[in-house]
């Protein structure tokens, strides 16, 4: 899918800043309830949730994700199920990463730290999961290959990444 590392950090880039802004709006209408604010808020918190998020998603995450995958992936694989994989378990990850920041964020670490951190990894769970798989991921895909159409071949394509 990805030529080189600019290519696949301007996905990352892509899919991140989508993710990060549409979950910081769940996050906050599950806590404010729904209103304009939320955008506001929103876009206020926006620059430091997403240098966290890429922080995760690049030193973190992206790298146990391409663990696990190295192991259930084929060579022959079609892109479609690379993509899929890689967005699920990646999505897995980003939850549990960024809602260790949304509840220091707005938490703490009092007490409630555990059960609130529990709370919000189901939270972001049931929303994140569709929501990467179903709408962001292949949004993102698409318009990634209308600025940069994809190469043939499974195999330049893994070593690319």
């Amino acid at each position: 899918m990805f030529k080189n590392k600019k290519e696949h950090f301007i996905f990352i880039l892509m899919i991140a800043a989508t993710m990060v802004f549409i979950m910081s709006c769940y996050n906050i209408a599950i806590i404010e309830g729904f209103s304009l604010n939320i955008f506001k808020h929103a876009a206020l918190g926006f620059p430091l949730a997403f240098i966290y998020a890429l922080i995760g998603d690049i030193f973190i995450v992206g790298r146990i994700v391409k663990v696990i995958t190295s192991k259930i992936l084929k060579p022959n694989d079609t892109m479609k199920k690379v993509g899929l994989c890689m967005s699920f378990f990646t999505s897995c990850g980003m939850v549990i990463w960024m809602s260790l920041f949304g509840v220091i964020a707005n938490v703490g670490l009092d007490s409630n730290f555990i059960s609130a951190y529990g709370v919000a990894i189901v939270t972001n769970f049931i929303f994140a999961i569709p929501l990467n798989l179903l709408i962001v991921s292949p949004l993102m895909r698409f318009l990634f290959f209308k600025m940069f159409p994809p190469i043939s071949g499974i195999n330049e394509q893994t070593n690319a990444i």
